[in-house]
């Protein structure tokens, strides 16, 4: 049987953290709080003094280069926080090595890249899960309830904001920051989760126009940009995302339209829904006021509720919530844009593939 047939039973599932910088800390903290189900297996990081202080904390052995980790870890998953122009690679040789395999968002910086991953891990038969944390905030559950219960009626319109602040010196704190190859721009990145949300919530989108500048950083990748489209159902929508706002994160936020009803969930990180208003009331609606929560992060909470369905799934007992095929959607999205934006064009969805 291959590893994805195989449920992972009668022990701890043993999970290796590859790169331990700024997004592993969430990582790590996701499996202390599954610590019945999860242990640090091992931790990789090309840096000897964050790799050394890494390993000391979680009492794990440390590896300086990938491939040794896979040999040599025992590790059953290897959760990849590593630059996402590497995401690809690493992936691969990791369903070859019969691993399975957790990647933090985007999945890759490349159309086929990502293709290539989901075809790894099928051809292995393990498991590539891509992380899409933000879906488990409270806020979004309900706002995703509402939609799949058809409470909008028709949707006609859908805005998103992603109104944040990343200085110079966070571009300049590593040099695959801001570049094309390994990291993407506002849209790739940091607005990720945001892309996500449009097919997630609204579905299959139809056209997709785009504008991007540098208008403020010296990178070679937007941070900044403008994004119109037009989903299969009819609906239209916008977005826009700088990475300029001055002096802090201000807003992330979602504005959905409809025939019966409208919601606006915003906040630094749509963490806050500020309207709620719908023509047939339902019962869970007392629930909009307590979903709402402070952070002073923009990852949210949601960590641990996705490492939740990845030890069930592990386990044998539920499907992926967000597996390689659809962590596909939103990096054909954001491919998308950026090809409109290139070649100053509508580009009309599926791409050719």
């Amino acid at each position: 049987m291959t590893p994805m047939q195989m449920p992972i039973t009668g022990r701890k599932i043993r999970i290796a953290i590859a790169g331990c910088g700024r997004v592993s800390e969430n990582h790590f903290a996701a499996m202390a709080k599954h610590s019945e189900n999860l242990e640090v297996a091992a931790v990789c990081d090309t840096d000897a003094e964050r790799l050394r202080k890494h390993a000391d904390e979680h009492q794990a052995p440390g590896f300086s280069r990938y491939e040794d980790l896979l040999r040599e870890s025992g590790c059953n998953v290897v959760a990849l926080c590593t630059p996402s122009g590497l995401h690809a690679q690493q992936t691969i040789l990791a369903a070859k090595c019969g691993k399975h395999v957790i990647t933090e968002k985007p999945m890759a910086t490349r159309w086929q890249d990502g293709l290539d991953m989901v075809r790894a891990c099928d051809e292995g038969g393990v498991r590539l899960f891509v992380v899409k944390q933000n879906r488990r905030n409270a806020t979004l559950q309900l706002l995703k309830r509402a939609v799949t219960e058809k409470r909008f009626g028709r949707i006609y319109m859908v805005h998103l904001n992603v109104f944040w602040q990343r200085p110079q010196e966070y571009y300049d704190s590593a040099s695959w920051r801001g570049t094309w190859e390994m990291d993407g721009g506002a849209f790739m990145n940091q607005a990720s989760h945001y892309v996500d949300l449009l097919e997630w919530l609204i579905g299959p989108v139809a056209d997709v126009q785009a504008m991007t500048a540098t208008l403020g950083r010296d990178i070679e990748v937007e941070d900044s940009g403008v994004l119109s489209l037009r989903w299969r159902n009819g609906a239209l929508g916008s977005m826009a995302v700088t990475m300029l706002t001055y002096p802090k994160n201000l807003e992330g936020s979602i504005t959905i339209m409809g025939e019966k009803g409208t919601v606006r969930v915003g906040g630094v990180a749509v963490n806050d829904i500020q309207i709620w208003d719908f023509a047939e009331p339902r019962d869970y609606d007392a629930q909009v006021r307590e979903a709402g929560y402070e952070t002073t992060s923009v990852y949210g909470f949601g960590h641990p509720l996705y490492y939740k369905n990845v030890i069930d799934v592990l386990r044998g007992e539920a499907e992926p919530e967000t597996d390689g095929r659809e962590g596909l959607k939103s990096l054909e999205l954001l491919i998308a844009a950026y090809i409109s934006a290139r070649d100053g064009r509508t580009v009309s969805l599926p791409l050719q593939y």
